[in-house]
Formats: structure tokens, sequence, C-alpha cells
């Protein structure tokens, strides 16, 4: 079966599933106490993917302090340097879980809208993205 949303577009080096409901706030909260610490940060990268604004990049490498869904509230909700991200309602949650502790996370909006976020070291770019030559990123 094939992932829906754009998944399929991103590199196979890892498992990509999706998660139930009953299993976000647990695997993120896991995710942030293990993943999230230690001398070398995890960066993020967060991309919209918007069926009215199109596709843009919201946040480049920055440090991530934590990934969480808070179920009273409905938010999905990434926590960066200096700056929360959060979806709300989100009806989806797909993670490709790649070799090296890297993550990706793909959050499916009730408007269809998605926001992928890409976790791997601080250093060079946690985003696969690379401008077109000739093109200022």
């Amino acid at each position: 079966m094939d992932a829906p949303h754009g998944v399929s577009r991103l590199p196979i080096m890892g498992s990509t599933k999706q998660l139930a409901r009953s299993e976000w706030k647990d695997y993120f909260d896991r995710f942030t106490a293990e993943h999230i610490a230690g001398d070398t940060p995890e960066a993020a990268t967060v991309e919209v993917v918007s069926p009215r604004l199109g596709d843009q990049i919201e946040f480049s490498d920055i440090r991530l302090l934590g990934l969480a869904y808070e179920p009273k509230t409905q938010a999905f909700r990434v926590l960066l340097e200096n700056v929360d991200h959060l979806v709300f309602h989100p009806t989806e949650i797909w993670v490709l879980e790649e070799e090296q502790d890297s993550l990706i996370v793909e959050v499916i909006g009730a408007d269809g809208g998605k926001e992928i976020i890409y976790v791997g070291r601080s250093g060079p770019s946690a985003h696969p993205y690379e401008p077109a030559p000739g093109v200022s990123g």
C-alpha cells in the first residue's frame, strides 16, 4: 500500500508507518525523552504544504526542543528554540524512521494541508531540499 499525502516521495531508507491516534502522545513523548538531549542537539526543518498557499519552508534547521501531541487541545507541537509551531486538530500522523536517528513526521491537517517536519542532528541542514541551480533558497 502506498503511503498517502506525499510520504512516498520521501527517500525510503527506513520504515514508514501511520500512527494510530491513541499512540500520538506516547510516541512523541518517548521520542523527545530518547532523542532530545545530550551534546549533539537535534535540528528540525518545518515544511508547510497548503492547498491555498502551496509548498514553503516555515523554519529551517532550528534546534529542536521536542515534539508533542496534546490530546486536550488536539494540538501537535513542534517545540523549537525561540518558537513553537502548532498544528491544531490533525487527522493523520505518518512517520518515517530513518537510519542514523533521523525522523520525518508528516502531520495532515483537517483542511488537507500538510506539515512535514524533518528531524536530524544539528549541523548540515536537516532538510533534503536543495534549490535548483541558479535559484536562490
